[in-house]
């Protein structure tokens, strides 16, 4: 068996894994955002109206909340949302490791800053929440140092380790000719020298005859490589293979060759259950059932105000050849008969009120379902006066519905994401030997951190709201504290002030730069303690040396007190 066919065979088994979903893929497509999921391999660029069946968008309103609530939640641009820190709470206190993470954490927030990550990762919220699996690859990228790239439901595949962690990811997608070649034969670069070897010779005639919009199907397989060769440094023996091959080419043919130092594609799941491969359980699928009744609502309501503004009528068969105006103010001219007037077939006298009440309780589901009631809870909110105490409650609340989710997020898209972007930061700082150049993207880590691995630690609003309990305690015990201190003054030494205020900050995160690392504290502890004794010491020395003048000043038997006592 050569490599195409193993690639085949796999991809073959993905996708038989995924069939089962794919009809639902479509139904949430279709009834709540008809522009995601790609079902074909030639689904693109299409441009037909595809929302027929959504009439009342309360639905595709509610995903779009939970996507811009999650992206201001969990990874605002706006405000620091992670921290890098180490395995020892200790180390982290010592002056040179502290400011070099604070200098790292900048540096990676400025690289995130200056990529397309948080387009992508609004889109990838939005495929989160409608279809309960969402993927993304992170990709080095020589003007941003990384690049993000987006699939959207239907048009991957993933398989997973025994540890159920994700590791494998199959696409089948269309190319241009012109972008094949120019991706593939002349290697992204405009004047190196083609390689028609990796290109069927289908292409390289399309190529010739200037077909270069022509479409072509690729397969991108990324997985681990099980042929790795751990002796070799080469692109082809990393953790992490990656193939690119054209679907129809005869033989054993590759438009690349190459692989990952670490799994490049994220796809985090809403829920899984078991083994599950793809995400369940996620708020498209539970208020699937409400959004269809609701469109049927919608509909029927439509329909009973059409029919009493406008109903069926009847009238004389002298009518059959006469034009009859519904206009108002329009005049229909007939010969009518005896009890032959022009009236509605029946009347219609629907109960609006009940339909329209059954109508914002499906909506309300739905919302909740999306839990845009909850990210809308503070602008939906009928009072102008709200007390401190009430955002935190309702902040608690959000953090109890999101919790799950948000942990997940964390282990399945943010801790892999972080991990490959620092790692290609480090290896765009180091040459291949380890050593650091001169113009390094991060700078060169102080030696007590030399072989120590960093974690990662999650500061957004709703990770400080996961965090929000510890606070409340340190704050009631120093208010407990501070009170009963002012009966018995020596209570305070049971508490480790210096500890707290760390442990605070650390919770509310607070950037590490506000708060002084132990070393420079015990420095300038020492230094005040110096300048006391000094001040200590003048003071002690003035009174002498005024006692000492009014000696010397004193002359009794024409000899001064000081000679007299001194003996000189």
């Amino acid at each position: 068996m050569n490599r195409r066919e193993h690639f085949e065979r796999r991809k073959a088994a993905l996708v038989n894994e995924r069939a089962s979903f794919i009809t639902h893929y479509r139904e949430l497509s279709d009834w709540i955002s008809p522009r995601r999921g790609r079902f074909f391999v030639q689904d693109r660029n299409k441009g037909d109206k595809r929302n027929a069946r959504i009439i009342n968008s309360s639905a595709t309103m509610a995903l779009r909340t939970l996507s811009s609530g999650m992206m201001a939640g969990i990874t605002s641009p706006a405000r620091p949302w992670f921290r890098l820190a180490t395995p020892d709470r200790d180390m982290m206190e010592f002056g040179p490791v502290k400011m070099w993470l604070a200098a790292v954490e900048t540096r990676m927030r400025e690289v995130f800053a200056g990529s397309n990550i948080y387009n992508q990762l609004a889109v990838l919220y939005r495929e989160l929440g409608l279809f309960g699996t969402g993927c993304m690859t992170v990709l080095e990228d020589f003007d941003d140092v990384i690049r993000i790239y987006n699939h959207t439901a239907g048009s991957y595949m993933i398989g997973q380790s025994s540890r159920l962690q994700v590791d494998t990811l199959y696409r089948e997608f269309d190319m241009t000719v012109g972008q094949v070649v120019s991706q593939f034969v002349f290697g992204g670069q405009r004047n190196a020298k083609p390689d028609w070897s990796v290109a069927s010779p289908s292409i390289k005639n399309l190529w010739d005859r200037g077909s270069v919009d022509s479409w072509v199907t690729v397969v991108h397989a990324i997985e681990p490589n099980d042929e790795r060769d751990l002796g070799m440094k080469d692109a082809r023996n990393k953790p992490y293979r990656s193939v690119y091959y054209e679907i129809g080419a005869t033989g054993d043919t590759m438009l690349r060759q190459s692989g990952f130092d670490e799994f490049p594609a994220m796809a985090p799941r809403w829920d899984v259950t078991g083994e599950d491969i793809y995400g369940t359980d996620c708020p498209g699928m539970t208020a699937l059932g409400d959004v269809k009744a609701l469109q049927i609502e919608e509909k029927r309501k439509a329909q009973a105000i059409d029919k009493m503004s406008n109903p069926p009528l009847s009238g004389p068969a002298t009518l059959r050849n006469v034009p009859v105006s519904s206009l108002p103010g329009g005049l229909t001219i007939y010969d009518q008969g005896e009890r032959q007037a022009l009236a509605p077939v029946y009347t219609v006298d629907p109960r609006i009120n009940e339909l329209m009440l059954d109508i914002q309780r499906t909506e309300q589901r739905i919302e909740r379902a999306f839990y845009a009631d909850l990210f809308l809870m503070l602008s939906m909110s009928d009072r102008r006066q709200i007390t401190a105490r009430e955002v935190e409650e309702r902040h608690e609340e959000k953090l109890l519905m999101l919790g799950p989710v948000l942990e997940r997020l964390h282990n399945e898209l943010l801790d892999p994401l972080i991990d490959r972007t620092f790692a290609i930061m480090l290896r765009a700082s180091t040459d291949g030997n380890g050593r650091w150049l001169d113009r390094a993207v991060i700078p060169e880590p102080p030696q007590e951190l030399r072989g120590v691995d960093l974690k990662v630690e999650y500061i957004s609003i709703l990770a400080q709201a996961q965090k929000a309990v510890g606070t409340v305690g340190i704050e009631r015990i120093a208010g407990f504290v501070g009170g009963i201190a002012a009966l018995n003054p020596e209570v305070v030494d049971k508490l480790d002030l210096d500890q707290m205020v760390d442990d605070y900050g650390e919770l509310t995160g607070v950037s590490p730069k506000l708060v002084r690392p132990d070393d420079d504290v015990v420095a300038r502890r020492a230094q005040r303690a110096k300048q006391v004794a000094a001040q200590q010491a003048i003071a002690q020395a003035q009174p002498m040396a005024e006692t000492a003048k009014t000696l010397a000043e004193a002359k009794p038997d024409g000899e001064d007190m000081l000679s007299r006592l001194t003996g000189l």
